[in-house]
């Protein structure tokens, strides 16, 4: 039997969330699976001790790119302790933060290593989403934004990467996007990458009456709902909260009788002042039944990114039968196939987005992707589906070392 220690940095998050359905999915297909999170009081002290400093370091060097930590600039005591671990199994990682390993030490890793990307970090400097293309070009005095000054974090950060990393580790990519943006990174153009999405237990997400969602969760029986969830990143602008204002002001005439559901975020002046309509501010919600009762409750699910990997609010709200509108951009395209499972607007387009939009909310027309929906969720992001994908990568791996 193939063993495997998954080793992500965060108990929190959606590359936490992910990474514990991808433990799931595995075990179910017969894999002796473990997940290694830094828990202890100790793990939790020094991760904390690195983030402060790589935070005060980060926003002395910061550019406009989103950089939260730098795992380049310190060692994590868990370098030993995760080949001690792992027992001769394959190593899995996920998310990385400068709490845990440094680059150096990703690079000195032995045995059998597999890498599901959950953002851009690895192929980029210090950024874990980059907006602009130095993860293609490499990371070269002429081509740094000219609105950045002083030390060049990002460029120091993927000269050590190019350094230390010299054994190539095998790339799981969630979303096609993802897959396609390694190979055309100068770092990582002749790693081995493979696309696997993200899985989802798909008996435990499933579809329910939405007169009962809604009645459970305290929701007018008689409004369109329309759902957004990005779990504390609700300003950040690769998550394109502004487009999705924009796109509602163009429907406020046009559809009557609609309210937004906003997950992750308290309610805020600053935020209910901006919207064209009125808001369900359902904060930050750690109870996944609850959770699951709001995409049955919701009759459209939008994702307005700019950039984004493979969203699990979008996975999730396929599962339910919910149909998701998103710009055509990232890995959105793996989620929503148009004019199926939901609709995907031209990128960035906010007229088309409010097009989507007004196209299911009108006459009930959810109901005609909800069934597609969940067709596509059991058979491309199920726990077995994903489970044995990844457990045909674990075989290779292990033969190979």
């Amino acid at each position: 039997m193939i063993k495997v220690l998954h080793f992500n940095a965060s108990a929190h998050g959606g590359a936490a969330l992910a990474s514990e359905r991808i433990h799931a999915a595995v075990s179910e297909v017969g894999v002796s699976s473990a997940l290694w999170t830094p828990t202890s009081s100790a793990d939790r002290l020094g991760g904390r001790l690195r983030r402060v400093a790589g935070r005060q370091l980060t926003r002395v060097l910061r550019t406009e790119n989103e950089i939260r930590h730098t795992p380049a600039f310190f060692s994590g005591p868990w370098g030993r302790s995760i080949q001690s671990a792992r027992g001769g199994g394959v190593l899995h990682l996920h998310w990385i933060g400068n709490e845990t390993l440094s680059v150096k030490q990703i690079g000195a890793l032995k045995g059998p290593v597999i890498w599901t990307l959950h953002d851009m970090w690895a192929f980029c400097g210090a950024e874990h989403v980059a907006y602009d293309q130095r993860w293609r070009e490499g990371y070269r005095h002429d081509n740094r934004p000219e609105h950045e000054r002083g030390f060049d974090l990002n460029r120091w950060v993927w000269t050590r990467k190019l350094k230390h990393w010299k054994r190539p580790i095998q790339i799981v990519a969630p979303s096609r996007w993802m897959a396609q943006c390694v190979r055309d990174s100068a770092l990582m153009k002749d790693w081995p990458v493979t696309h696997i999405p993200n899985p989802i237990d798909t008996k435990f997400w499933r579809p329910m009456p939405k007169q009962h969602a809604r009645e459970h969760l305290g929701l007018p029986q008689d409004e369109k709902l329309i759902l957004f969830g990005t779990f504390g990143e609700t300003f950040a602008w690769h998550k394109g909260f502004d487009l999705l204002i924009e796109a509602l002001e163009k429907l406020k005439e046009q559809l009557k009788g609609i309210q937004l559901l906003v997950l992750g975020q308290e309610t805020s002046s600053s935020t209910s002042g901006n919207l064209p309509l009125d808001a369900y501010f359902c904060g930050q919600i750690n109870d996944q039944t609850r959770l699951l009762l709001h995409y049955c409750a919701a009759d459209v699910l939008v994702i307005p990114s700019r950039v984004d990997n493979l969203p699990n609010t979008g996975v999730e709200a396929l599962a339910c039968g919910t149909p998701v509108v998103a710009f055509n951009t990232g890995g959105l395209s793996d989620i929503v196939e148009h004019g199926k499972t939901g609709y995907l607007a031209r990128a960035f387009d906010t007229d088309d987005f409010a097009n989507g939009i007004y196209r299911i909310l009108k006459n009930n027309a959810a109901a005609e992707f909800s069934t597609s929906a969940r067709i596509k969720a059991i058979k491309e992001f199920s726990l077995p589906v994903v489970g044995a994908q990844y457990q045909l990568i674990y075989e290779l791996a292990a033969k190979s070392k």
